[in-house]
C-alpha cells in the first residue's frame, strides 16, 4: 500500500490500482504485439461464453428484472440510502440526467438507427423487410435498451447505495459481500473482485471511447470532409481526453453535473428534430404498437433461447446474449456511479427512477429514429442498411430537412456523451483506487483518465477494438456471479434490519 499528499491530507491508493495496471499493460500488450491472435482467442472465448451460459444470462436478466419490480413494492422501499434524515443531494430532474448519461451515451446516437435497421434487414425470426420484421426489429432494440439492463443497474446499485450510504462501508463491489462473508472482504479475495470490477470498468469505457471516436470522425468527415483515420481519431480523442479530465478535476457539483444536464437538453432536442422533420405519424403510431408488442411477448423475449433454430439461436448469441453480457461488464461503473449520485432517496423512488425513466425514454428515442430509418430505407432513398454503423444516423439525417444542423446536434451530442462516460469512469475509478473514497484524488483521476484514452488509442490504431470488446464480454462472466451473491447480501442485510424495525 501507498500514500499519496493531496491538498494536505493522506489518500490511500489501494494494491487494486496497481494490479489492475499491471493486467491492462499485458492484454493491451497482447493486442499490439499480436493483434490477430488476440481477436481470434478472445472470439472463441466468447462464443464459448455465449453458446454455454446463454441460458444463465437469460435467467439472471429476468430474475433481476422482477427483483427490481418486487423492490418498488415491497416493504423494503421504505427504507432510505443514507440515514433515515438525509435527502437527496441533487434535483430529480439532475438526478435523472445523471442516470441517463452514465447508463446509456454514445450508444443511443450510435445505435440509434443502426440496431432497428439492422433488425429489419437481418431479423430474428421473420423475413427481412416486411412489416412483421420492422415490427420485430423495434421490439428486439426496446428489449436489448429497456427494463431489463436498468433493472440490473438499479440492483447492482442498491446494493452498493444501501451498503455505502445505509451501512456506513466504503464504495467497493467487495464491500457489498460483507454480511456474506464478513472480514474476509478485506483480504485478497476482496482485492480480487475489486480488480476484476475496476479492470471490466477501465476497459469497457475505452471501447467505448474508441467507438465514440469513429463515430465523431464519421460525422466530422460527413459534414467538414474531415479525414477518416487514425490521426484524426488521435486528434479527436486528445481533445476529448483534456476536456473529460477537466471536468473530473472540478467534481460531481460542477463538470459532472453540467454535463450531464446538457447532455439531456441536446437529447430532446435532436430526438425534438426527429419527431417533427422525420415521419412523425409512423414514429408516434410504431411508438405505440411497439411498447405494446414489447410488453406482449416480453416473457417470451427474456426467456426464450432458441434451443432448436440453429439460425435463431445464432441470432440470439450475436445480439441479445452478447447485450446481457456487455451490460453485466459495464454494471461496475455505471452501478458505483447511480449509487454514488442517489444518496438520500428510498428504495422504492430509487428503483422506480432507475428502472422506468430511462427505459421509457430509450422507447421513445428508438421509435423515433428507427422508424425514420425504416421509413427511409423502404422509399428507396438510400440503402441504409448495407452502410456501416458509424454512418447510418448521418445518411438518415440527410434525407431530412435541416440535415446539416441535425448532424452538427448529433456530433456535439456523441461528444458532450464521450466526455461524461469517460470523466464518470475516472471519478468511479478513482474511487476504487482509493479504498472507496468519496473524494478520489484528482491525480488519480486524471491518471485513470489517461490510462482510458491510451487504452482506446492504442487498440484503434492496431484494430484491437472488437478484441478487447470480447474480452470484456468474457469477464463479465465471472462478475455475474458477483452480482448474484451482492443480491443475496443485499436482501440478507434488508430483512435483518426490518426485522429490527418491528
Amino acid at each position: 500500500m501507498q500514500t499519496m499528499l493531496i491538498g494536505g491530507t493522506m489518500k490511500k491508493i489501494s494494491n487494486v490500482f496497481y494490479i489492475t495496471i499491471g493486467l491492462i499493460i499485458l492484454a493491451v500488450g497482447y493486442g499490439v504485439i499480436d493483434p490477430e491472435h488476440f481477436e481470434q482467442i478472445t472470439n472463441s472465448g466468447k462464443a464459448f461464453v455465449a453458446s454455454s451460459f446463454g441460458w444463465y444470462y437469460m435467467l439472471l436478466m429476468t430474475a433481476l428484472l422482477l427483483l427490481s419490480i418486487f423492490m418498488i413494492f415491497s416493504p423494503y422501499g421504505k427504507i432510505r440510502l443514507g440515514k433515515d434524515s438525509d435527502r437527496p443531494q441533487f434535483s430529480t430532474i439532475t438526478w435523472i440526467a445523471m442516470l441517463f448519461s452514465a447508463g446509456m451515451g454514445i450508444g443511443l446516437v450510435f445505435y440509434g438507427a443502426a440496431e432497428p435497421i439492422s433488425h429489419y434487414a437481418v431479423p430474428a425470426t421473420e423475413d427481412p423487410f416486411t412489416a412483421a420484421a420492422f415490427k420485430e426489429s423495434m421490439r428486439k432494440t426496446f428489449l436489448h435498451y429497456g427494463l431489463h439492463i436498468w433493472a440490473l443497474y438499479g440492483m447492482v446499485a442498491l446494493a452498493l447505495a444501501y451498503s455505502q450510504f445505509r451501512k456506513g462501508e466504503p464504495g467497493l463491489i467487495s464491500a457489498t459481500l460483507k454480511p456474506i462473508f464478513g472480514a474476509k472482504m478485506k483480504g485478497p479475495w476482496g482485492t480480487v473482485i475489486d480488480v476484476l470490477a475496476v479492470f471490466a470498468t477501465a476497459f469497457g469505457v475505452a471501447t467505448s471511447l474508441g467507438f465514440g471516436a469513429v463515430q465523431i470522425n464519421a460525422g466530422l468527415n460527413y459534414l467538414f470532409g474531415f479525414s477518416i483515420g487514425i490521426q484524426s481519431q488521435f486528434i479527436i480523442v486528445t481533445v476529448v481526453t483534456f476536456l473529460f479530465i477537466g471536468s473530473a478535476w472540478s467534481g460531481l457539483n460542477k463538470g459532472i453535473r453540467y454535463l450531464s444536464n446538457t447532455n439531456l437538453i441536446l437529447a430532446v432536442a435532436l430526438l425534438g428534430f426527429i419527431l417533427i422533420l422525420g415521419p412523425t405519424l409512423l414514429i408516434l403510431n410504431m411508438f405505440t404498437d411497439s411498447v405494446g408488442g414489447y410488453f406482449t411477448h416480453l416473457i417470451e423475449m427474456s426467456m426464450g433461447t432458441a434451443p432448436l433454430n440453429g439460425e435463431n439461436r445464432g441470432w440470439l448469441d450475436g445480439w441479445t446474449i452478447f447485450y446481457w453480457a456487455w451490460w453485466i461488464s459495464w454494471s461496475p461503473f455505471v452501478s458505483m456511479f447511480i449509487a454514488r449520485v442517489s444518496k438520500g432517496r428510498t428504495i422504492r423512488e430509487f428503483m422506480a427512477g432507475v428502472l422506468l425513466v430511462p427505459s421509457f425514454f430509450g422507447f421513445i428515442w428508438f421509435a423515433a429514429f428507427g422508424s425514420t430509418a425504416v421509413d427511409i430505407q423502404n422509399s428507396g432513398a438510400v440503402d441504409l442498411a448495407s452502410l456501416d454503423i458509424e454512418i447510418v444516423v448521418f445518411e438518415m439525417f440527410n434525407e431530412l430537412p435541416l440535415s446539416f444542423l441535425i448532424s452538427l446536434f448529433a456530433i456535439l451530442l456523441v461528444t458532450s456523451f464521450f466526455i461524461t462516460s469517460a470523466d464518470s469512469a475516472t471519478y468511479v475509478l478513482g474511487m476504487q483506487s482509493t479504498y472507496g473514497s468519496l473524494t478520489p484524488p484528482n491525480s488519480v483521476k486524471v491518471i485513470w483518465g489517461i490510462i482510458q484514452s491510451a487504452i482506446a488509442l492504442i487498440l484503434l490504431s492496431v484494430g484491437g477494438l472488437a478484441a478487447l470488446q470480447n474480452t470484456i464480454i468474457i469477464a463479465a462472466l465471472p462478475f455475474s456471479f458477483i452480482v448474484v451473491l451482492m443480491i443475496y447480501s443485499l436482501f440478507k442485510s434488508l430483512n435483518q434490519e426490518l426485522y429490527k424495525m418491528k
